[in-house]
C-alpha cells in the first residue's frame, strides 16, 4: 500500500509552493516528510521557470519539529543531524526560499524559518524554544537561529522557553515581517513577485553571498551540536522532564 504524500508541490508561473500536509503529527519532520521535502526542493530547483520557492503548511501548526518517535528509534544524534542537514539544504538552495508562517512553529520548524531567505508570519503565530523546560537546548537550530536574532532576544527566548508571537518574532529578527493572518497570502504574493524579477544568476549569487556565514557555521559546528543534542536527550534529567511533560498532556 502506497503511503499518502505528506508534501505537495504546486508551481504557478515563477513560484513553486511546497506544502506540508501531515496533520496526524502536527507536520512533524518525519523521515517521509523530509524525504518528500527534499524531492520537492529538487524538482523546484530543476524547473527553469521557477525563481522563488515558498514553504507553507496546512492545518493550525506550521511545524512541530522533529518526529521524536522516529528520532528515538533511529538515535537522537541521527535525528539532530537530520535537522542540521535540512537547514543546510535550504541555505544552499540556489533559489530564494520564502516561508509562510501561521499557527504554532516549534523546534526544527523554527530552523526552517531561520534557514529561509524571507519569512513572513501571521502576527498571532506562536513561537517558542521550549527545550530548556525539558532539560535540553536548541542546539541544532541555533546554527541558523542565532545569526538571525539579536543576542538579547536569543537569551530571553532560549532561557525562558516562553511563547512569543509573530510580531515579537519580527522585532527580534527571527522573521522578516509579521502581518494579520488575513493579509498573509497577499504579502507572500507581493514578496514573491518582487523576488521573481531577479535574474537567475543574480538570485543564485546573491543567495551565496548572503548565506556564506550561515553555511560556514553549519559546516564547522553542525556535527558537534548534533552530538550535544543527542547527549542531552539521553540524560536522566531530560528523560524525566519529557515523561512528566507527556503525562501532563494526557
Amino acid at each position: 500500500m502506497t503511503e499518502a504524500p505528506l508534501v505537495h508541490l504546486h508551481s504557478v508561473d515563477a513560484v513553486a509552493t511546497i506544502t506540508f500536509d501531515s496533520p496526524h503529527n502536527r507536520n512533524a519532520l518525519s523521515r517521509q516528510l523530509v524525504s518528500e521535502l527534499y524531492s520537492a526542493l529538487d524538482a523546484a530547483e530543476a524547473d527553469a521557470a521557477v525563481r522563488v520557492i515558498v514553504i507553507r503548511a496546512e492545518g493550525r501548526v506550521f511545524c512541530s519539529g522533529a518526529d521524536l518517535s522516529e528520532a528515538s528509534s533511529g538515535g537522537m544524534e541521527e535525528g539532530a543531524l537530520g535537522i542540521v542537514d535540512l537547514q543546510r539544504r535550504i541555505v544552499t538552495c540556489p533559489k530564494p526560499v520564502v516561508t509562510r508562517l501561521h499557527g504554532a512553529v516549534r523546534a526544527g520548524g523554527i530552523g526552517i524559518v531561520a534557514a529561509s531567505d524571507v519569512a513572513i508570519s501571521a502576527d498571532d503565530a506562536s513561537y517558542a524554544f521550549t527545550e530548556v523546560k525539558l532539560g535540553l537546548t536548541p542546539a541544532a537550530i541555533s546554527l541558523t537561529v542565532l545569526p538571525r536574532m539579536t543576542d538579547r532576544a536569543a537569551a530571553l527566548t532560549f532561557l525562558t522557553g516562553e511563547t512569543f508571537n509573530g510580531t515579537a518574532a519580527a522585532e527580534m529578527g527571527l522573521v522578516t515581517k509579521a502581518v494579520p493572518e488575513a493579509e498573509l497570502d497577499a504579502e507572500i504574493d507581493a514578496v514573491c513577485a518582487a523576488l521573481a524579477t531577479g535574474a537567475p544568476q543574480g538570485l543564485r549569487e546573491t543567495k551565496l553571498l548572503l548565506g556564506r556565514h550561515l553555511l560556514r557555521n553549519i559546516d564547522e559546528n553542525g556535527a558537534d551540536l548534533a552530538k550535544l543534542s543527542a547527549r542531552l536527550f539521553g540524560s536522566d534529567e531530560a528523560r524525566e522532564a519529557m515523561t512528566a511533560f507527556l503525562s501532563r498532556k494526557k
